[in-house]
């Protein structure tokens, strides 16, 4: 089997399936990861790195790490959405993502074309970062603070 990859010239054989698979299963908390997780599906360390690594660069993995519960270390999330002029988004863009509290950003073919998740240290800073986003771009941002938590356990099938 193999497949190949939208945004690269590269193809994906079962191997990286199978790693793909494994890396959204969790990874090992241990002093070699690596070495652990290779061994679950028969490769060496230096090959599930090698495999990691490359997948990364083909943009086939965008994002390898943990995820953590802010709310949980006292932090708070808040789904963000803007309406951004067409020819302003760029712009707009580099603006938003030079905050280190945006943990991901979006373009959506809708009326709030822009998405993105503000992830900070505490509440307060929640309502500081979004308001210099607003001083910044000279756009509203809307908030749309979580009310209730689902975990719905999204896993792709690589």
């Amino acid at each position: 089997m193999t497949r190949s990859a939208a945004r690269s010239n590269i193809t994906l054989d079962d191997v990286d399936a199978t790693v793909i698979n494994l890396l959204q299963d969790g990874f090992p908390l241990v002093p070699r990861p690596f070495a652990l997780a290779g061994e679950q599906i028969g490769l060496s360390e230096v090959e599930l790195i090698e495999r990691v690594r490359r997948l990364r660069e083909a943009g086939m993995l965008t994002r390898f790490g943990p995820f953590f519960d802010a709310a949980a270390m006292g932090g708070a999330f808040c789904l963000c959405a803007m309406a951004v002029p067409v020819d302003r988004f760029e712009e707009v863009a580099t603006k938003v993502n030079a905050h280190h509290e945006v943990a991901h950003n979006y373009e959506r073919a809708h009326r709030l074309n822009m998405w993105f998740v503000l992830a900070t240290l505490t509440p307060e800073k929640i309502e500081a970062v979004a308001h210099e986003i607003e001083l910044e771009t000279g756009l509203h941002v809307l908030r749309l603070p979580k009310l209730e938590e689902f975990f719905i356990g999204f896993k792709v099938a690589a």
